[in-house]
């Protein structure tokens, strides 16, 4: 099932509207291949973007921008993601550039393909999840 091979992290919460940018926490990745961050602006801008950054350090002060990784939001107010595949450096951080005033969405990260399975998601306080293998008809 994906939700055991997966781990699904609240990197950030929501952010109200403003020009600054927005740094998501720096995420492990370590016993997984890659992972995938995801966000909203609710301002569309060719001036709102999002990129990764990459560190060997856990407290990413030194984390530079991975090539590649602009991702624009666009004409319309449409989530954004960026997938990362085998990063060369353990720690991964999303950097969310408002240039238009914007409110930006939580970001979350998705942990995948584990070394070992199944996973337990970091999730209290962030997001209720169950997971069910065939269930039958009936009160949910």
């Amino acid at each position: 099932m994906l939700s055991e091979n997966v781990k699904i992290v609240l990197a950030k919460a929501a952010q109200d509207a403003g020009t600054t940018e927005v740094l998501s926490d720096v995420i492990d990745t370590c016993g997984f291949e890659g992972c995938i961050f995801m966000t909203r602006f609710a301002v569309a801008n060719a001036g709102n973007y999002i990129k990764v950054k990459q560190d060997a350090a856990a407290d990413g002060q030194t984390a530079a921008d991975l090539a590649g990784t602009k991702v624009t939001s666009g004409a319309s107010d449409e989530g954004v993601a960026i997938d990362i595949n085998r990063p060369q450096k353990r720690y991964l951080q999303l950097s969310a550039i408002r240039t238009e005033s914007s409110a930006l969405g939580e970001i979350w990260a998705i942990l995948y393909g584990p070394v070992k399975a199944p996973v337990v998601s970091a999730l209290t306080g962030t997001l209720a999840i169950e997971a069910h293998v065939s269930p039958a008809e009936g009160d949910a």
